[in-house]
């Protein structure tokens, strides 16, 4: 008797874990991202990916880069759990791995970010360039 037990509870609890992963997994998107109008083939894109408002431009959630081939780039941000998010880019034409700037901090090397957002004297901001990632796969085009 007490092995039918055993087995009923081992049967319950696996099902219960294998039930578990399924729903933690299904909240994972990926995010398929198109980068056109690049000038030029040279140096990296770097892409960020940022996950809320207060780290926006400040601290990456995800990020990656990717060669330039035919003045575009496409890459995919993976198992990135439901939410809010915003994508950063720029064309690292000099390969030294950092945004260029001037004086002003005006950036001297090519931007984007999603939405294809763009700030006035200033940086974009988190709510014109965020979206929402839930139940599929979000894809984003951004022109440099």
């Amino acid at each position: 008797m007490t092995t039918i037990v055993k087995f009923i509870i081992a049967l319950i609890l696996g099902t219960t874990a294998m039930f578990a992963q399924q729903d933690a997994s299904a909240t994972l998107q990926d995010i398929h991202v198109t980068i056109t109008d690049i000038d030029n083939d040279e140096g990296m894109l770097y892409i960020g990916l940022y996950s809320s408002e207060d780290t926006f431009l400040s601290k990456l959630y995800k990020g990656t880069r990717s060669e330039i081939k035919d003045g575009k780039v496409i890459v995919r941000l993976k198992d990135i759990p439901e939410g809010t998010y915003a994508v950063t880019v720029f064309h690292d034409e000099n390969s030294n791995q950092k945004l260029d700037t001037n004086f002003m901090g005006i950036p001297k090397e090519d931007t984007g970010c999603s939405n294809n957002a763009k700030g006035f004297m200033s940086a974009p901001k988190w709510k014109d360039a965020k979206f929402e990632l839930k139940g599929k796969m979000a894809i984003l085009e951004i022109n440099m």
